[in-house]
């Protein structure tokens, strides 16, 4: 839209990027929540402890990726 000079396209820019924003809003509790719930599982099905703390480690930084992703979008850099 910028670049050819069309409003119209730029307000079309602008609200799919705030569509992509609000559906990363919303997936970051459903991702914080099957982070914990695969903990429980995993403790359930007797995983050693010592690999229930690598796993967490590995579902917390994933989770938190989503975090990064949300952050990212809502600070423009540049």
């Amino acid at each position: 839209g910028m670049v050819m000079y069309s409003q119209p396209l730029f307000l079309i820019g602008i609200a799919l990027f705030s569509l992509t924003t609000l559906f990363q809003l919303v997936t970051l509790p459903v991702e914080f929540n099957a982070s914990q719930r695969a903990m429980v599982y995993m403790g359930q099905i007797g995983l050693p402890a010592q690999e229930r703390k690598g796993a967490f480690d590995v579902l917390r930084a994933c989770a938190f990726t989503y975090l990064a992703a949300v952050f990212s979008a809502l600070i423009p850099i540049g």
